[in-house]
């Protein structure tokens, strides 16, 4: 096989948009590293200079994926402005909506741990960190609810994108998409809002990107 002419970054980028492009028509199993070389036109050692097995191009893709949804959602958020609330809400509509445009990649993401994602991009728990600080700044959610609030929010829109993407809950627009999305997160805010701590404080939840957050090393 004839290696087609690419630069060093321009062939890592291809064999990430190949990737994904399986996973589009496949799911995220049932395609190897090598068949990624032969659809980019170049040699599998051309490849594995790049990732060292199909699970490096797996890690690096959810990687990609992860900084993408950070800066989309990002966006959204800034765009709602408002009260807090609003940025909130905003975060779990773009949530739900990016795992329903594009549920392969969505369940990609979902089954592979990528760590704490690209140090260089938003990552979208940060996101949604900052957007319920902004809810504790402007009144909208009491400053002793706010300690794991992340985790909580998390659960809940992740909950119904999970849902919706697996069809085990169904509706019929996208208008009744968005509404449902936007009541859920309204509703666990409520929920935040009213619930008094317990005497011992509530649990600390870990994930891969507070744990790298405490430990850049990580």
């Amino acid at each position: 096989m004839a290696d087609r002419p690419y630069h060093h970054g321009e062939l890592r980028t291809a064999l990430l948009d190949t990737a994904e492009a399986l996973i589009r028509e496949r799911g995220v199993d049932g395609w190897s590293l090598r068949e990624v070389s032969v659809r980019v036109g170049v040699s599998p050692s051309a490849a594995y200079h790049h990732f060292a097995s199909r699970d490096a191009l797996v890690q690096a893709l959810s990687r990609r994926v992860l900084a993408r949804l950070g800066e989309r959602l990002g966006d959204e958020v800034e765009r709602a402005g408002g009260d807090g609330v609003e940025g909130v809400v905003a975060f779990g509509r773009g949530y739900v909506r990016w795992a329903l445009e594009d549920p392969a990649v969505a369940r990609h993401w979902l089954a592979y741990n990528a760590g704490g994602g690209d140090r260089t991009a938003p990552h979208p728990h940060r996101v949604l960190a900052a957007a319920l600080d902004r809810l504790v700044e402007t009144g909208g959610l009491p400053a002793e609810a706010r300690p794991g609030a992340d985790f909580v929010v998390w659960a809940a829109v992740h909950g119904l994108a999970a849902l919706l993407v697996d069809g085990l809950v169904h509706l019929d627009t996208p208008e009744a998409v968005y509404a449902q999305a936007e009541r859920v997160v309204r509703a666990t805010l409520i929920g935040l809002s009213r619930q008094a701590p317990p005497p011992q404080g509530w649990p600390t939840p870990r994930s891969a990107y507070t744990e790298r957050a405490v430990d850049p090393r990580r």
